[in-house]
């Protein structure tokens, strides 16, 4: 796949760039780690054995021996497979590791969904991927498609910040709750062009859904990558307020998908989103894992889906960034997936569907919106 220029831009004392793919996310976590003088903060929801784990863990080590701080935290749920020794070589060289939400009972409600990589309070890369071999390729003839962001400046404290309350929330006990809350208290909300938004219980609520749904409504044009599309009622009005004022809505979904269900779940959407004038296309060649959103001349990009269970269940994080010159970028990245993407056509799909396939998409949808989040919602109870 022939990538786009995709130049370093500053702004507001933070400079940036785009890493297209898991080729270039994880060469430049490893580039981020090897430089690290100070500390290593390192999230991620799923870690799966072998490469590129096994070249960020020798990283990870080289940056303790150093005298770095190192500490990693991933998730129970996604990383159910991850041998309990993993980590055995930077334990025993003095490195931290912490697993979110260790107890069984908890671990359907409680996920840190989170992917983040914060070097010396200075320097940090977010997105969408996953430490696991489907994710190092090029998007294209082989691994996923998914989006990440190099940014160096102020936002990187905070990120460190709201790495060190999901940290300290990890072993999900009364003490490490009264931690987070304390935590989060002290964490001011960001100002300016570049802002971090955080979602899950403990955190500000509604912070998240509120930002991106109010600059939707605001847009004369939106673009939406996304793994897994099931937006809530209040975003589905807002993309449809766009459209009905002239403006532009293209969505770009997974035409291959490792949760089929979540993508028979969209589909039940689709007829409604084309009835509202957005364009919507199926991404072909690979699994489409990306969550990118650019309104005009905004860009959020991070770990959180368009869904229920990214928007008010699991813990996640967006960056929010109002910088054109960042968005020309994000917007030739979601030029460069569409050429190998399939156009949805808004007048057969509901004719070419079959009586079946719209009962499995109304099933699955039901599933995802009434159940998950019912079966979720006790737990969820103690962290208000």
């Amino acid at each position: 796949m022939s990538q786009p220029d995709l130049p370093e831009f500053a702004l507001a004392g933070h400079r940036a760039r785009w890493l297209p793919n898991g080729e270039a996310t994880f060469a430049a976590m490893a580039a981020l780690i090897g430089a690290a003088s100070e500390s290593v903060c390192l999230e991620s929801y799923m870690v799966k054995p072998g490469e590129p784990a096994e070249g960020l863990l020798a990283a990870l080590v080289a940056a303790r021996a150093r005298g770095a701080r190192v500490q990693v935290l991933y998730d129970a749920f996604g990383s159910e497979g991850l041998p309990a020794d993993f980590f055995a070589a930077l334990v025993a060289a003095g490195g931290a590791v912490r697993v979110f939400s260790p107890a069984r009972r908890l671990r359907l409600s409680f996920r840190d969904h989170r992917k983040l990589l914060v070097c010396d309070a200075r320097r940090a890369i977010v997105g969408g991927h996953n430490i696991g071999p489907e994710y190092a390729g090029d998007g294209v003839t082989h691994g996923w498609l998914d989006v990440a962001l190099q940014i160096e400046g102020p936002i990187a404290a905070e990120l460190a910040a709201s790495f060190a309350a999901m940290y300290a929330l990890a072993p999900m006990s009364p003490a490490a709750i009264r931690e987070f809350r304390e935590a989060v208290r002290a964490q001011p909300d960001s100002a300016g062009p570049v802002t971090l938004l955080t979602s899950g219980p403990g955190w500000r609520a509604g912070r998240l859904s509120r930002a991106l749904r109010f600059d939707v409504k605001q847009a004369r044009d939106v673009h939406c990558m996304a793994g897994y599309f099931l937006p809530p009622m209040r975003m589905r009005r807002a993309l449809r307020r766009c459209t009905s004022g002239g403006g532009q809505v293209e969505l770009l979904l997974a035409g291959k998908s490792d949760v089929p269900v979540a993508r028979y779940a969209a589909e039940h959407l689709y007829a409604r989103m084309l009835d509202g004038g957005a364009r919507l296309y199926e991404y072909q060649p690979q699994v489409l894992h990306a969550k990118l959103f650019i309104v005009d001349d905004t860009v959020y990009v991070g770990s959180s889906n368009l869904d229920r269970r990214s928007l008010s269940i699991n813990y996640e994080l967006l960056l929010r960034l109002q910088w054109p010159e960042l968005a020309e970028g994000a917007r030739a990245l979601f030029g460069a997936a569409l050429a190998h993407s399939r156009a949805v056509p808004a007048a057969s799909w509901r004719q070419r569907r079959h009586w079946w396939e719209r009962w499995r998409s109304r099933f699955s949808y039901w599933l995802l919106t009434r159940i998950d989040p019912l079966l979720a919602r006790r737990p969820l109870r103690s962290l208000g």
